[in-house]
């Protein structure tokens, strides 16, 4: 019997991984194609993806009160796994953007120092020596400040008055004091799972890339990027790090830069670190075709994105692989279709984005169940 695996990332602003794979098998089982299914939702580090992770490694979820992205208490849990040894933490759960009602958002009064908690929160638990970190939406764009500040660090101005972290005070830094750093988080591997490959600064960077999505203003953009330049000299004059070089540095805006720079933290690429650590590869060379996709198969999906990462880990396997998606471009790149044997658009009529977004569960029942009836054509043929 065909064996046919089912491995998509979340379709964002519409459903998340769990609720596209179910949508997909729905319409398999309903077609003619007689095979049978595996669901195995994928992440890359963007929000959810620590939530599969702990239903994967069965995890235990601890909650705590923490800070909110705009300081209000909220709760917020994480999970340990492995003989409650690594901790996995998911910055959306403490400062994502969720948390903000759209006319609120304002990424100069946004901190992550929730997400620092949850980590604190963490280490004091006895057994935990390594914490693995997903930053998928936050709310912020403060070069992880919060998150340091919750962990010790302190931020001063040119007059030497403290600074509370949210760029909009943190723009006149002029001097960090790490003395007071909880010595537990340099004893702790900590990696941080990414899945862009934005650096921190410039056109390219935290602020100007990722700054509108979190409620951003073009002013507010400039000030954003010139508090980034900030941080970082003074970064590089304190502890010879350039938090500019780094590869994936801009991920939740700049905060991937700082926890490498400030809390020796690992910057990892998402999608591989998730595929090893749930073992994929053992059940995706039991099947005969992957089923993979996102909200858009495109470029920007080359740049370290999870359908990218299991078609690339298919292709070494000699397994076809069908892209599923709510845009993919008119005329895909050689390099796209090199990963994607087949890409596949889920909408079935003329509608706004709106529309399409209410209607993704339908619109990928319908396109799975087609996929389905075509495919036993071809089971059949052979």
């Amino acid at each position: 019997m065909l064996h046919v695996l089912i491995a998509p990332n979340a379709f964002k602003h519409s459903l998340n991984a769990r609720q596209v794979a179910e949508a997909i098998h729905a319409g398999f089982s309903q077609s003619r194609l007689n095979c049978r299914t595996t669901l195995f939702p994928i992440g890359d580090g963007g929000d959810g993806t620590c939530k599969l992770l702990h239903g994967k490694l069965g995890g235990k979820l601890v909650t705590t009160v923490v800070s909110g992205p705009l300081g209000k208490p909220i709760e917020a849990s994480y999970s340990l796994v492995e003989e409650e040894k690594t901790a996995i933490i998911e910055m959306a759960e403490a400062s994502g953007i969720h948390l903000i009602e759209k006319e609120e958002r304002n990424p100069l009064h946004a901190s992550s120092k929730g997400t620092g908690e949850l980590i604190l929160h963490a280490l004091n638990h006895a057994k935990v020596d390594q914490i693995i970190l997903g930053m998928g939406g936050s709310a912020t764009v403060d070069g992880g400040c919060g998150i340091l500040h919750a962990l010790g660090i302190r931020f001063f101005d040119g007059k030497g008055k403290e600074l509370d972290p949210i760029p909009e005070q943190l723009q006149n830094v002029a001097r960090i004091d790490t003395g007071k750093l909880n010595k537990s988080v340099l004893d702790c591997d900590i990696k941080i799972l990414c899945d862009v490959d934005n650096r921190l600064l410039g056109e390219e960077g935290a602020a100007y890339v990722f700054g509108p999505q979190k409620g951003a203003s073009p002013t507010q953009l400039d000030v954003l990027d010139k508090f980034l330049y900030q941080l970082n000299d003074i970064v590089l004059q304190t502890t010879g790090k350039n938090m500019a070089d780094v590869v994936s540095g801009g991920t939740a805006g700049g905060a991937a830069a700082g926890m490498y720079a400030l809390a020796n933290a690992q910057l990892v690429n998402g999608i591989t670190y998730f595929l090893q650590k749930t073992d994929f590869e053992g059940i995706l060379k039991t099947a005969d075709w992957l089923i993979t996709g996102e909200g858009s198969l495109d470029e920007q999906t080359l740049s370290g994105k999870a359908p990218a990462g299991v078609a690339l880990l298919a292709k070494q396997h000699g397994i076809p692989v069908i892209g599923i998606a709510g845009r993919v471009p008119l005329a895909p790149s050689s390099l796209l279709l090199s990963l994607f044997d087949v890409l596949l658009p889920i909408s079935h009529e003329a509608m706004s984005l709106e529309e399409a977004l209410d209607n993704t569960e339908k619109n990928l029942y319908r396109t799975a169940q087609a996929l389905g009836n075509l495919l036993s054509f071809s089971n059949k043929s052979v």
